[in-house]
C-alpha cells in the first residue's frame, strides 16, 4: 500500500492513508490542500516509530503533484460525468 505525504500549515508532515476506493492520484488531489505539493510513497518509506514524528522530513522539491482541494476536485468530477 502507498501513502500520501504533504507539509501541513504547522510545518509538520501529514500522512494520508487511502482506502483504495479511489485511485491514489485522485485522493491526493482531493485531500491535499489546494496548491500544496505532495509525494506518494511506499509504506516502507514512513518510519514505524512515531516517537519523533514531529521531526519527520520529506523532500518536496520534485513532488508527484499538487493538491487542488475537495471543492475543486468534486466540481471537476461533475464536469466529467
Amino acid at each position: 500500500m502507498t501513502k500520501i505525504l504533504f507539509q501541513n500549515d504547522e510545518g509538520g508532515l501529514s500522512v494520508i492513508h487511502p482506502t483504495g476506493n479511489l485511485p491514489i492520484e485522485d485522493v491526493a488531489q482531493k485531500d491535499v490542500p489546494a496548491g500544496t505539493p505532495y509525494r506518494i510513497v511506499a509504506d516502507d518509506d514512513i518510519p514505524t516509530d512515531r516517537i519523533f514524528r514531529n521531526a519527520w522530513e520529506a523532500d518536496f522539491s520534485n513532488p508527484d503533484g499538487h493538491g487542488i482541494g475537495a471543492d475543486a476536485w468534486f466540481a471537476q468530477q461533475e464536469v466529467t460525468e
